[in-house]
């Protein structure tokens, strides 16, 4: 077991962006089994839900999702908006070429939704803004120093706001996820990533000392079940 009192510096299986497979396309199925059983996508819609009466009008809401994976946090999106009929276009930003496949393949029924492999710190994608910004499951894979000049960067880039869900390092959450995941017969990879991700994840100091160095004040972080923060960070 990890020492949960500071961040694991250990790579996950998925940092690789080599990986391409079918071993990696189960790892995608799983994740969004875990997320839906675990309440994974309601820091994403409530914030949004809160951000609403702000939403531009006369035009779509441009949203980009950052390290977008297998698309399902975007498809959820997808659905919440239309059955609230809010207009949208959902951009997912991923550097993974084998992951924007198989979530292009999976998001078929969704046009207003398209994809970028892009790297989220080059320049073709900095110069891009957006209304709101997601990051789901997604800062915990980057250093401090990293996810500082990042939460700077989507700060500039985010009309409105950014929204980021992240896990909570908790010895409950890191045993759970590790226990979960073997007692369903997970993948190799999943078995690996999902208590690494939460050893890897943030507590309430630390995520406020990342925001204190990016000189960003005005923000609401709530925990949410099950052990995930809800970042949203004001324009």
């Amino acid at each position: 077991m990890p020492d949960l009192r500071a961040r694991s510096e250990q790579e996950e299986l998925m940092d690789d962006l080599t990986l391409a497979s079918d071993e990696l396309r189960q790892n995608l199925d799983e994740l969004e089994t875990v997320n839906t059983w675990l309440g994974g996508y309601a820091p994403v819609l409530d914030a949004l839900a809160r951000l609403r009466p702000d939403f531009p009008a006369g035009r779509p809401l441009r949203i980009a999702d950052l390290g977008s994976g297998g698309g399902d946090t975007l498809r959820q999106i997808a659905r919440w908006a239309r059955r609230r009929r809010v207009s949208v276009e959902l951009v997912g930003i991923d550097a993974n070429a084998f992951m924007l496949d198989y979530a292009a393949a999976k998001a078929r029924a969704y046009p207003e939704i398209s994809f970028q492999q892009t790297d989220i710190f080059a320049p073709d994608f900095t110069r891009q803004s957006f209304d709101i910004l997601t990051a789901s499951l997604f800062c915990h894979h980057f250093s401090d120093e990293q996810l500082v000049q990042m939460l700077i960067q989507w700060h500039r880039q985010a009309g409105l706001a950014v929204i980021i869900n992240d896990l909570h390092r908790h010895p409950l959450a890191y045993h759970s996820i590790r226990w979960l995941t073997r007692m369903l017969g997970g993948s190799r990879l999943v078995q690996h990533d999902a208590p690494l991700s939460v050893a890897r994840a943030f507590t309430r100091p630390e995520l406020e000392a990342l925001l204190a160095a990016a000189g960003i004040r005005n923000y609401t972080l709530r925990w949410r079940w099950a052990f995930r923060w809800q970042l949203v960070i004001s324009a």
